[in-house]
């Protein structure tokens, strides 16, 4: 089985979430895509957050594919960073075929992630286009330090079975949608 891992505060999950989530069940012809609504985002200010109860709520309310699942996982496990949390579920199920998926907003920052090197190393990653960031991610220091091993579009049918490092970058429809937006326009 092959699983998408699209992780993140979801604060608050939106119509974005679930378009990238089936774009690349699509794309990739994955089997479900695991959405891992985090505590917290160790790069950010966390004061604001509403609690990961309310957030997995809102998360379920909006997804009607059953292809894609909610997990408090990294609350479950008590795990914090990324690279923990990849190399737990690896770990309780070594059956499973896993990406990585992100945003390329999150490619341009991708190495300040704790343990970057180690994500990339350790499962395919899927960098979807975003609004803003289609020229900008080549010159993301964690693209240009993982080009030799970015796969063709064309070929990430097989993504999840490539031996990482292994990533690709997916151009489609893009939503305008970012969470970060929703909260501002709310605050207002």
């Amino acid at each position: 089985m092959t699983i998408g891992l699209l992780g993140g505060t979801f604060n608050p999950p939106h119509e974005g979430h679930v378009h990238i989530s089936e774009l690349v069940l699509q794309r990739l012809q994955l089997h479900k895509v695991w959405w891992l609504v985090s505590p917290g985002n160790p790069l950010k200010n966390n004061n604001d957050l509403p609690d990961l109860k309310n957030r997995l709520t809102l998360c379920k309310e909006l997804v009607s594919n059953p292809k894609i699942e909610i997990t408090g996982f990294e609350a479950k496990y008590h795990t914090r960073y990324t690279a923990d949390t990849l190399a737990l579920l690896k770990r309780i199920r070594p059956r499973l075929k896993f990406v990585w998926i992100m945003g390329a907003d999150n490619l341009a920052q991708f190495h300040q992630w704790q343990d970057w090197k180690r994500i990339a190393a350790m499962m395919p990653m899927v960098v979807i286009d975003r609004l803003g960031s289609t020229l900008s991610f080549r010159s993301a220091r964690a693209a240009q330090a993982l080009a030799r091993y970015r796969k063709d579009p064309d070929t990430i049918t097989r993504l999840a079975y490539e031996k990482p490092p292994a990533w690709a970058f997916i151009h489609g429809p893009r939503s305008n949608l970012s969470s970060t937006a929703i909260r501002a326009k709310t605050s207002n």
